[in-house]
């Protein structure tokens, strides 16, 4: 069954969220701690050979004017590197107040601070895989 995989890509993290197989809703399933671009794609492609994974669905952080900056030109490097790697079709998300979102989420469910970081980037992922797969 195919599914797909939805990566909010931070500096420090990489938050992933998967599809069910049935492409309705997203969960959220990791943070990947930021190590290196090698471990980071190997993590990657572990995730999507362990899970049958068709589609990518990558967050992009366009500035509040549509247009893309630096965090931007970063996602589209890191996009690069991967093609190189995996055959699966990637698909570019509008990211924008997905982390703003998540976060908002994390406190009105009186999650600790500390505790956020750890969920905030999957959370972000689970928005942008959703926000994919509802607008199909």
């Amino acid at each position: 069954m195919k599914r797909y995989i939805g990566l909010d890509l931070g500096t420090k993290t990489i938050g992933v969220a998967i599809s069910d197989p049935l492409l309705i809703f997203a969960n959220g399933l990791v943070t990947i701690k930021r190590k290196d671009i090698d471990s980071d794609i190997q993590e990657i492609k572990k995730i999507i050979n362990d899970n049958e994974v068709t589609k990518i669905i990558i967050g992009m952080p366009y500035n509040m004017d549509g247009s893309k900056g630096p965090s931007a030109q970063r996602v589209m490097s890191f996009v690069d590197l991967l093609k190189k790697e995996i055959d699966n079709e990637i698909i570019y998300v509008d990211e924008r107040l997905t982390t703003v979102s998540a976060e908002r989420v994390l406190i009105e469910n009186k999650v600790r601070r500390e505790k956020r970081k750890d969920h905030v980037d999957k959370i972000a992922a689970t928005f942008i895989l959703q926000s994919y797969l509802d607008a199909r």
